[in-house]
């Protein structure tokens, strides 16, 4: 079925872009935007840096001339290894410029598993972030057919690498002088060409190489922002990895509107980069969000007066939700008392000037999405996937409901499978997996709906709900289907839950392992007297596992009687993408979690056949 958007926005606000066929033609913009401050970077001092509009153009024009001179052509493959920073934007356009196909990769991945994904692109140009990422990868050079690796960081370039800073010597100077013959080339790619391969994380079995062309991408760039009215006059800092589509669509997004981009290289870095650029625009997974809310409610535990003065704003900001939602301010004068008090505090952890939130990667839960609307924020879920370029619903300012996934953008159909699965069709849908003809054909059916592997429904107004991945519900040995994301939501809603993660399929009854939000769990310790030599010792205290059985109890209330977790087990590891449990967008591994716990899961079910189940 095909949906439209039921209104619009304001035309008399609305900034026009010109649409776009090709990522090159968002780099022609930017050249031609004669903008000083297009990009800012913390150097290493901490100060923040401008790059101009003309030196990103020079520096792209040097480095595609370097890819070039080393027999770089249109087609090849270049790995791109790196955190967020000018260098990886620069190095991306650079690529793309002269029509070759870039392989972003995660920085936190192993030396092994970068070797695979180089070698399945048969890349034989890398560049890379720092002298650890150099190290990495140099040390798994056999087993690729890479011929050079360029550093970012080039103070001291390691032997074996050259240093970026020897490709861009002079480049700045030039000014804003045009070369034509790189410009030729740069308008010479077309939309059916690729553009680049995104490795799919991997959360349920090996990585495929989504291929994406350049018209899959501009056809989203040209929809997903239109109703928020983006423009000079904004910023946003990229903080989400960039080897993520939501991270770089945001970028492309912003570029596009002549917006700022402010590049925060690691993610403990955020809190004060909000506080120095005050961004007016903010996109993060939700566990982004969670955090703050978690902070927020921590910090007023620690104050009973605090405590009650929360508990009193988000009670009085829950009958306000749908005129937050609908972009205006509430007139009553206990909400405007709350504000002062409260919400302008949530406000300004987040810099005191965004004025668009988004959330994407991962699905919202409803109590999170509520609980900001009940303190004065908006978050406008979206959805989508890397096969899609990636947006294919969002909620905006002119079209949205709460809860829900967002409405389709206009240029992609959708439709239910049988089973309930989301089917999609459109401009960005992907070409196909890289080298993976059998695992292309699988996804698509014979009409060509691309098959998303998540179960959803559509409302009567066309919105679009996501119930969870069709490979991770939960089936009881009784025969019901369990989503565990929406639950796992409601127990991350706690700030002593870090992580969850439901088990049970084919078992009589459900069970959730815990991942503790140790430094708010240890801090109740202390307050209450509990003095642990080990996490282990910690998390097995009959105090902290009453605390915790309260939390699932709280939660149990409000679900229905099959749904509900019978057993639980707190576990001593905070589970994070380093240690491997969480997907760079903090999507849970489910695999790996179920695999390092199999003896915990053994436990939970294992008086299973005499328990009363369900």
């Amino acid at each position: 079925m095909r949906r439209k958007f039921g209104c619009v926005p304001n035309l008399e606000t609305t900034t026009t872009i010109p649409p776009i066929s090709t990522i090159n033609d968002l780099f022609c913009g930017i050249a031609a935007g004669a903008n000083p401050r297009a990009v800012i970077w913390q150097d290493e001092f901490g100060e923040w840096q401008p790059v101009s509009s003309d030196q990103i153009y020079q520096r792209v024009r040097a480095l595609g001339e370097s890819f070039l001179s080393w027999g770089a052509r249109k087609g090849d493959r270049i790995a791109l290894i790196g955190e967020n920073r000018w260098e990886w934007a620069v190095t991306d356009f650079a690529v793309l410029a002269i029509g070759a196909i870039d392989v972003p990769i995660y920085p936190t991945l192993t030396g092994e598993q970068v070797a695979a994904l180089v070698w399945d692109a048969e890349c034989r140009i890398a560049v890379v972030s720092t002298r650890e990422q150099f190290d990495k990868l140099n040390a798994v050079r056999s087993q690729t057919i890479l011929e050079r690796i360029v550093i970012m960081d080039s103070a001291e370039p390691p032997e074996g690498a050259i240093a970026m800073t020897t490709l861009l010597a002079g480049a700045d100077q030039r000014g804003s002088e045009r070369d034509p013959v790189f410009d030729a080339l740069v308008r010479a790619v077309e939309p059916k060409d690729l553009a680049t391969l995104i490795y799919t994380s991997g959360t349920t079995g090996e990585p495929k190489g989504v291929a994406l062309t350049h018209g899959n991408i501009a056809s989203n760039q040209n929809i997903c922002a239109e109703d928020f009215n983006f423009n000079s006059t904004d910023s946003c800092i990229s903080f989400l990895p960039l080897s993520h589509i939501t991270a770089r669509a945001l970028d492309y997004v912003m570029y596009n509107s002549g917006a700022q981009v402010a590049y925060c290289s690691k993610f403990d870095k955020l809190p004060k980069a909000m506080r120095e650029v005050r961004p007016t625009v903010l996109v993060g997974v939700p566990r982004v969000y969670e955090k703050i809310r978690q902070a927020v409610e921590s910090q007023s535990a620690l104050s009973p007066v605090k405590k009650r003065i929360l508990a009193w704003a988000v009670r009085l900001g829950s009958a306000y939700r749908v005129t937050v939602y609908d972009g205006r301010k509430p007139t009553s004068l206990m909400w405007k008392l709350a504000a002062k008090l409260v919400y302008s505090k949530v406000a300004e952890a987040f810099g005191g000037r965004v004025r668009i939130f988004v959330s994407g990667g991962a699905p919202l839960g409803i109590d999170t999405a509520q609980w900001f609307a009940s303190v004065g924020i908006a978050l406008w879920e979206g959805y989508g996937l890397t096969e899609t370029s990636p947006v294919i619903s969002l909620n905006t300012p002119a079209h949205h409901h709460l809860g829900s996934a967002g409405y389709p953008l206009p240029n992609v159909e959708l439709k239910l499978a049988e089973d309930g699965e989301l089917l999609v069709r459109g401009p960005s849908v992907f070409v196909g997996y890289w080298q993976k003809p059998e695992a292309t054909a699988e996804c698509f059916d014979a009409e060509g709906w691309f098959r998303t592997g998540d179960i959803a429904h559509i409302d009567s107004d066309g919105f679009l709900f996501i119930t969870d991945r069709k490979k991770e519900l939960l089936k009881t040995s009784g025969g019901k289907l369990v989503a565990p994301q929406p639950i796992e939501n409601k127990l991350k809603n706690n700030a002593l839950v870090a992580h969850a993660a439901l088990v049970g399929d084919k078992h009589k009854f459900i069970s959730a392992l815990i991942s503790p939000n140790f430094v708010a769990l240890e801090d109740w310790a202390r307050h209450h007297g509990i003095q642990a030599k080990s996490r282990a010792e910690l998390v097995a205290d009959s105090r902290v596992v009453a605390l915790y059985g309260e939390i699932v109890r709280e939660v149990n209330g409000n679900l229905a009687n099959f749904e509900t977790l019978k057993r639980f087990r707190v576990v001593p590891e905070e589970w994070t993408l380093e240690s491997g449990e969480l997907t760079p967008s903090m999507k849970l591994k489910r695999r790996v979690i179920t695999a390092r716990n199999e003896a915990v899961i053994a436990e939970l079910y294992a008086d299973e056949a005499t328990s009363r189940g369900e």
